[in-house]
This record gives C-alpha cells, sequence and structure tokens, in this order.
C-alpha cells in the first residue's frame, strides 16, 4: 500500500482504539500511538507549502524593532507552527492564551464553534511575549484582541482576517518567495507537512488543525 493510505489506515486504527478507552472496553494505552508512520511526499495536495527556508525567511521579515514587526512575527509564528485558519487568528483574545496542566496553550475558536487547545510553540510563545510587552493591552482587558489594528481609529476590534491575508503576502513579497497561490492556507499547509514529514499522528494533525 501506498504510505498516504497506510497512514490513513493507521489513523482510522487510534481513533478506534481511542473510542475504545473512552468506553473502557479496554485496558491500557493506545497500541497504535506507538507505530512508526512511514514518510509521505510533501508536493502531496494541491495547497502549496512553503520549504524550511522558505518558512524560515518569512518568521524573520518583520522588523524586530517595531511595534508593527513585532505583533507581525507573532502572527506568523502563530499560523505557521499552529496552523490556524486566518479567521482563527483574527479571533484570538488575550484570554485565549490559558495554562492547562502547567503548559501554556492556545485556545482557538473553529468553525461551527468548536474550541481546540493547542500547546503553544516557545516560539510562539516568546514572540507573542514580546509583542504583548511592547503594545501593554493585555493588562487593561484580558478580553481584548490578541492582535490588535495598528491603523486607524481605535474601535476594540481585532485586525482582521483579510488584514492577516494581507500582511502574509506583503511579508512573502518582501523575503522573496514566489509561490503560485500562497495564502494563509498555504501556511497551513506548511504546518501541516512539516509535522508529517516529522512523523507526528495524522490524527494529532488533524487535530492540531481542527479537520473533522
Amino acid at each position: 500500500l501506498s504510505a498516504a493510505t497506510i497512514r490513513r489506515k493507521l489513523a482510522a486504527l487510534t481513533s478506534l482504539f481511542d473510542h475504545l478507552l473512552d468506553c473502557n472496553a479496554v485496558a491500557g494505552g493506545n497500541p497504535v500511538h506507538g507505530v512508526k508512520r512511514p514518510r509521505i511526499e510533501s508536493n502531496e495536495g494541491k495547497t502549496p507549502a512553503l520549504g524550511d527556508h522558505q518558512a524560515r525567511a518569512l518568521l524573520e521579515a518583520p522588523d524586530p524593532a517595531t511595534l508593527k514587526g513585532r505583533r507581525d512575527r507573532a502572527i506568523l509564528a502563530v499560523l505557521l507552527y499552529h496552523g490556524l485558519r486566518r479567521e482563527e487568528a483574527a479571533r484570538l483574545a488575550v484570554h485565549d492564551l490559558q495554562d492547562r496542566r502547567g503548559l501554556k496553550h492556545l485556545r482557538v475558536h473553529g468553525k461551527g464553534g468548536k474550541l481546540r487547545y493547542l500547546p503553544l510553540h516557545p516560539v510562539a510563545a516568546e514572540r507573542i511575549h514580546g509583542y504583548l510587552e511592547a503594545s501593554g493591552h493585555h493588562l487593561v482587558d484580558p478580553k481584548a484582541p490578541l492582535f490588535l489594528p495598528l491603523r486607524g481609529k481605535r474601535t476594540g476590534a481585532g485586525i482582521s482576517a483579510e488584514g492577516i491575508y494581507a500582511l502574509v503576502g506583503a511579508y512573502a513579497r518582501a523575503a522573496g518567495i514566489t509561490v503560485e497561490g500562497l495564502g494563509v492556507h498555504g501556511l497551513r499547509a506548511t504546518a501541516a507537512t512539516n509535522a508529517l514529514e516529522h512523523e507526528a499522528d495524522i490524527a494529532k494533525v488533524q487535530q492540531w488543525l481542527g479537520h473533522a
């Protein structure tokens, strides 16, 4: 069988054993979690994904010396490390940074009102912290949007999904990245591809991305 088929069948078995554990039908852990997944080619699928060097160039494109640069570095880190949809990133509030079992998590408001909790990557955590230190708006209102617009009249609304789309395109051009059709969805594909290439469980990756 192809690598993709093997991964899909293992993902189905993983879900089955998770269900059986929830129902107390089997004892112990999920035996499928320890099974090594075969690698898959990173060019599968139609959504363009960035290579490692391109992703790094994009992450470093904003100027860390300005408030806008710090905000945009944090946004790009959240998109590339966690694979959020642009609407999900735009909807993040300060209080969506939460401690769970001693680890920083992002609470993400997904499609259909579904909530998911993602362990915050250290790079994303550091960049968000640096942005909030410079902005200070988290001290005023914990329910405030995490990423605020920097121009125009302050309405209390966060940066828009369209604003996130535009900044990804602008920094991609600035970093000399010419990937046809690259958008925020391409950064989701990059996050997923990177995880799968490092032998993450496809069922876990589905969960991180908020896929049904």
